[in-house]
């Protein structure tokens, strides 16, 4: 069973890949395409998303409409509609964008942990669902997989989740740079939009299966002989591994 999250880590960074360079086509250095001081912008825009997020998962599946979005490949749907209509204009519709695709995002992810038994507006919950976006970011030069997610080790107080912010949102604004590279050229960006924030939604939703499979076996043995055992397994599946 962990051996299978293992190889669905390394399938779920393939998919994605693919995905990137199938809509990007052949960029050499996505950086090239943003303006000056957009990088300080793009790791300030992620925090802000992370955030808001955050706090709209307390109430986004619940009340009227709740249980209207269910599927991962509903998130997926509603995903590549966002990334399309935000890549039209080009970057400033695209900043736009970027609360509604993270949201979209989050909301998939919480809808992950419904399906591993876990309370998707739980604060503890929530906190979890964060730590998804720094859980190893997409692309080949990530450092790997976060082994030390799987504990349930934060405090739930205002800095925890501060901290948990600071440590998730320059991962998150690396992906977030990837998109909006490619979401710089208008109406080009629409279709980038599109194949991008699907396959960015497939990535986390995979990620999320992993989180939280992992975080339900630990319940049962330890979240220690997990976190180990995960280890061995990434070791084993040739993954690189970050036991931060």
């Amino acid at each position: 069973m962990i051996a299978a999250f293992a190889r669905r880590q390394a399938k779920a960074n393939g998919v994605l890949m693919q995905a990137i360079n199938y809509v990007g086509g052949q960029v050499e250095d996505t950086l090239k395409l943003l303006p000056k001081g957009a990088k300080s912008q793009i790791n300030g825009a992620a925090r802000k998303a992370l955030q808001k997020s955050y706090d709209v998962a307390a109430t986004s599946r619940t009340g009227v409409g709740a249980g209207r979005i269910k599927s991962d490949r509903a998130h997926k749907v509603l995903a590549t509609i966002s990334g399309a209509l935000g890549g039209v204009g080009g970057l400033p519709t695209a900043l736009a964008e970027l609360p509604i695709a993270t949201t979209m995002i989050f909301r998939a992810v919480q809808g992950v942990a419904v399906q591993y038994d876990e309370d998707p507006t739980d604060q503890e919950t929530r906190l979890q669902c964060l730590a998804v976006f720094g859980a190893g970011a997409p692309g080949p030069d990530d450092d790997g997989v976060d082994t030390a997610f799987i504990g349930a080790r934060l405090g739930i107080t205002g800095a925890a989740i501060n901290g948990l912010l600071g440590r998730v949102a320059p991962r998150f604004a690396t992906v977030l740079t990837q998109k909006l590279a490619s979401q710089a050229v208008p109406l080009l960006g629409a279709a980038a939009g599109a194949g991008t924030n699907y396959a960015f939604t497939d990535y986390y939703v995979e990620m999320a299966h992993v989180h939280f499979g992992l975080r339900r076996i630990a319940r049962i043995h330890g979240p220690d002989t997990v976190e180990q055992a995960f280890h061995t397994a990434l070791v084993a599946a040739r993954l690189p591994v970050n036991r931060a």
